[in-house]
């Protein structure tokens, strides 16, 4: 409330160029602009608020007491009128109480709508309470408060009535809802207009992640008419924001427009699974295979000499797969793999899994095999295998099989022999039968010619008869004919 002031006009006089210039202030008339909420109030010296009003200023509310003294200098202590004027903006609108009191008149008007009306009289002051409801949107509230005798005293006020059972309108839409985001801290700041509701009790923020409803919950409850959410996960999807106002009776407003914004990526995959050696052969080098990690984009192999020792990077592939063309033969590596997402983002490592890439390449050929016969079977002999891997030497021993165009030795493993071994003694007895024989040489991987391509050198030979059968001893044969 603004106390009323006394007007006073003051005249200034000026020289110039030898006339006298008479320069008056603006009566307590003039013009007078009050920023809603504020009323204007404006004095009169009747009691019909007729003519210029004799002062206007701007008042904050309406709550006078006078009592037998004038209002206001230049103006009369009985037989006055005083008028306060707003217009403002009441939101969504909704029930109000307008209580008054007065003494001695007061009318209230609303968009020029008399809602109270207690027009006489009185030498105690008159108390009423009017409720209406007030549309949305901006609207003209007008008091008239007369004194025509005695003590002067007036009050009035425009309140929501905000009890649940009474107030059933929601709040307007927050306007003006947009979001920021900084992707150096990961933190969206979502930003709106102040409601006009004069019961709003707050804001409610919802969040929700793309392709999901909103929670039932909010995010966050606040008074103010921004929230800088710095729970955001930075995992590069898309969020969206609503706010919605709500008031003293809890009721809430429809949400503003969905804002997204998208994350930035700092959230790595899961470490892939199931990482195993799928092959190991020599021409196709050692092949590694493991489940697929969501939100991969790519995968890097790492390998090291041992399970807990350093791991290099090896390469990298955008299947769940890879090929280590670079491994030596016959030596044992570990391997670990980690997921790459689009961003960048680099996931742990996989568990270990050691592998050693075979060798497939059997030893030379047996050379030099020569089979001589003897009274109780066959001396065999061969020239040393120059495999540095050999494991040992397979000799077998078989029986001719001809269908008159073709011959075949029927054979099967007789001897396993140690590498430093080039000779081996197969006896039978001695009824003059013809066999035949060939030695393959194996390595420490398994690797064997004859296994790999059915093909050996083979010698065929005549077993002795008995000495007194037999008078001569024939030559030893050497190995060239196919098994």
């Amino acid at each position: 409330m603004n106390p009323a002031r006394r007007a006073t006009a003051t005249a200034v006089v000026l020289a110039a160029a030898g006339a006298l210039l008479s320069a008056v202030a603006p009566s307590a008339s003039a013009a007078v602009s009050c920023a809603s909420p504020v009323y204007q109030r404006q004095f009169f010296a009747n009691t019909t608020f007729s003519g210029t009003p004799k002062k206007t200023d701007c008042d904050s509310a309406v709550a006078e007491k006078w009592g037998t003294a004038a209002p206001a200098t230049g103006l009369p202590k009985d037989n006055f009128g005083v008028r306060w004027t707003v217009t403002r903006d009441f939101g969504s609108g909704g029930p109000f109480a307008l209580p008054v009191t007065a003494q001695d008149g007061i009318r209230v008007y609303l968009d020029g709508s008399r809602k109270v009306d207690l027009w006489k009289n009185v030498s105690t002051t008159q108390k009423k309470t009017v409720n209406v409801t007030i549309p949305s949107g901006r609207h003209t509230l007008r008091v008239d408060f007369v004194n025509w005798t005695g003590a002067a005293d007036v009050s009035f006020a425009y309140t929501p009535r905000t009890t649940a059972d009474v107030d059933k309108v929601k709040p307007l839409v927050p306007s003006g809802a947009s979001v920021s985001y900084d992707s150096a801290t990961g933190r969206a700041k979502v930003s709106w207009s102040k409601n006009q509701e004069m019961d709003l009790a707050g804001y409610r923020l919802y969040r929700r992640l793309q392709g999901h409803p909103f929670e039932a919950a909010p995010l966050a409850t606040t008074t103010a008419t921004s929230y800088t959410d710095t729970t955001l996960p930075v995992t590069g999807e898309t969020f969206y924001y609503e706010v919605r106002a709500y008031d003293k009776a809890r009721n809430e407003s429809a949400g503003t427009a969905d804002k997204p914004v998208t994350t930035a990526d700092r959230t790595a995959p899961g470490a892939p699974a199931g990482l195993e050696v799928t092959d190991a052969s020599e021409r196709d080098g050692l092949r590694l295979g493991w489940s697929a990690a969501s939100g991969a984009a790519s995968y890097r192999v790492y390998r090291a000499a041992s399970a807990t020792g350093a791991y290099a990077l090896l390469g990298s592939t955008a299947e769940p797969s890879y090929r280590d063309a670079t491994a030596a033969v016959g030596t044992t590596y570990s391997y670990r793999v980690t997921a790459v997402d689009a961003a960048g983002n680099e996931s742990a490592r996989s568990a270990a899994v050691a592998g050693k890439r075979r060798d497939d390449t059997p030893p030379p050929p047996v050379t030099g095999l020569k089979a001589t016969p003897t009274d109780y079977g066959f001396e065999l002999t061969w020239d040393q295998n120059p495999a540095t891997d050999l494991l040992r030497y397979s000799v077998y021993v078989g029986m001719v099989l001809s269908d008159g165009e073709e011959s075949v030795c029927s054979a099967s493993e007789t001897a396993w022999l140690t590498p430093d071994v080039t000779s081996y003694r197969h006896t039978t007895v001695p009824d003059g039968d013809q066999r035949c024989f060939f030695v393959d040489a194996v390595d420490s991987s398994g690797n064997s010619r004859y296994k790999q391509t059915g093909e050996a050198d083979v010698v065929v030979a005549t077993e002795l008869g008995t000495p007194e059968e037999e008078g001569t001893e024939p030559e030893p044969t050497a190995g060239g004919a196919g098994a």
